[in-house]
């Protein structure tokens, strides 16, 4: 299916809301210019003769996907493979038996729905993993490519050529790294980021091996690096990150030296560090231009399903013996009890504001295995983390929102990090995401959001949002705003 229809360029967008603490704040005029950025903000002035009614829309930055798996999306909407242990090694197993069964068709029509779900809740921009092993081999990969063309005009998506199977232990580790050689060597210019994970390897040394191949591989390329990293709770096992950073920095990979990040992504074990530990992380990234080019994303709606300490019970159909993050559900049962089910996640707020890390939030799975819960909607994820993390002010929810905007944005190394992230800027891309007060319910009742807070709160369905992307406005049906304050070229 085409992408969504876009408008001719806006020259102007008015009488819309910015973020403000003000009980009455000042409504504004934004120009855009033929580069695609917003050229000016000024007050608003009422030229019209008969004044608009309706209230003015908040004006917010767009929303990214700073970690999501294109390929995996919805395939519980096209196999009848369905998990039964909620176990990560069942995970890898019932995707493996999927990725057998892709085809072409497939993988277009599921990574559409992604897509195009996405871009009209308002993500302008996305990471997207592209699994590559003796499975798919390039199959996934080719796909996405025609994909990123197609869509080019609507979104910016960063393609990962990433291993979710072991490069360096088990009977396909070989086929593994050639085929991930051959994706650069064949389709390199397409490719934005590589990305491992570790943690499949079946020993700690082949899982340090993947690291040391992953980082000189993609330095030597010019390339991202993006690792699911430390995905587990069990305190008998240490974490991978220490390893990486050595890593990194016997490579020089500061910002003195590249522009191309790295992002740590899952990082659960994290969740059992002590005030010791966080600051040698803090110390070991470093800061100023010798400061390593390092990020976290915590994907909290993967963690809580999956992420658990090992079980002390036998196997069964709710906690089985196999490794990974879900090698068991957490129990600490006794016979005939409930007992507690306990879980793991980054808590991002406090990573931020206590320790100064730069940490944002991804959707990372929809409808598969991993994930088989939750929408693309960047803003339920943030506004999950407000339960999660108990993060329950408004400078909370407006610090979630900049993780699933601005900062994730930054964060995998689309634009420079910025003071003013939950602020529409002038001279920053012309990505934008309106929040109009619109009746949803049908029954002639509005009720407004009139801040960030009350947007990450309770979101906002996508018939009240109108997305800007690159200076034009995404077309698609069921919104019940109207066009009266776009002015087109």
């Amino acid at each position: 299916m085409p992408p969504p229809q876009l408008s001719p360029a806006i020259q102007t967008i008015s009488n819309v809301r910015l973020h403000s603490h003000s009980p009455d704040p000042t409504t504004y005029d934004l120009t855009f210019s033929n580069e695609q950025t917003l050229s000016s903000i000024a007050p608003h002035t009422d030229t019209k003769t008969s004044p608009n009614t309706s209230p003015p829309p908040l004006a917010l930055p767009a929303l990214t996907h700073p970690h999501i798996h294109l390929d995996k999306a919805y395939i519980h909407n096209s196999t009848t493979i369905h998990p039964q242990t909620g176990s990560f090694q069942e995970a890898l197993t019932l995707t493996t038996q999927a990725k057998s069964t892709f085809t072409e068709a497939d993988l277009h029509r599921r990574s559409e729905w992604l897509l195009s779900e996405s871009l009209l809740n308002g993500v302008t921009a996305l990471r997207a993993f592209i699994e590559i092993d003796a499975t798919v081999h390039h199959k996934c990969l080719t796909t996405a490519i025609h994909l990123k063309h197609s869509w080019r005009n609507h979104c910016h998506i960063q393609l990962v050529a990433f291993a979710q199977d072991p490069l360096f232990s088990g009977p396909n580790a070989q086929t593994n790294r050639d085929l991930m050689h051959s994706a650069f060597t064949e389709h390199g210019a397409h490719i934005d980021v590589l990305g491992t994970t570790p943690y499949v390897e079946s020993d700690l040394e082949s899982a340090k091996k993947n690291i040391q191949w992953a980082i000189t591989t993609a330095w030597q390329l010019d390339k991202h690096l993006d690792f699911h990293l430390d995905y587990h709770l069990d305190p008998t096992k240490g974490a991978l990150v220490w390893y990486v950073l050595q890593c990194l920095r016997d490579v020089g990979w500061v910002k003195a030296r590249t522009r191309k990040r790295v992002m740590l992504g899952h990082c659960t074990r994290f969740t059992l560090f002590g005030s010791d530990e966080w600051e040698r992380l803090k110390l070991e990234i470093g800061d100023g231009e010798h400061a390593l080019r390092v990020s976290f994303v915590g994907l909290p709606s993967s963690d809580l399903y999956m992420a658990a300490p090992p079980c002390a019970l036998p196997p069964s159909s709710s906690c089985d013996s196999g490794s990974g993050p879900g090698s068991g559900s957490g129990c600490d049962v006794k016979e005939g009890g409930v007992g507690d089910r306990v879980r793991g996640t980054i808590r991002v707020p406090e990573l931020i504001r206590r320790y100064g890390l730069d940490v944002v939030l991804g959707v990372n799975n929809v409808g598969n295995a991993f994930t088989p819960w939750g929408s693309v909607d960047p803003v339920a994820l943030a506004c999950l983390g407000v339960g999660v993390y108990q993060a329950g002010t408004v400078e909370d929810a407006e610090l979630l929102y900049e993780c699933v905007s601005t900062r994730a944005r930054a964060a995998i190394g689309l634009e420079e990090e910025s003071e003013n992230r939950v602020c529409v800027r002038a001279g920053g891309r012309a990505d934008l995401l309106l929040f109009f007060d619109v009746d949803e319910s049908g029954c002639g009742i509005v009720r407004p959001r009139r801040s960030v807070a009350e947007v990450v709160w309770d979101p906002p369905s996508r018939m009240a949002r109108a997305v800007v992307s690159g200076g034009r406005l995404v077309r698609g049906r069921g919104g019940l705003w109207d066009e009266d304050v776009f002015g087109f070229v």
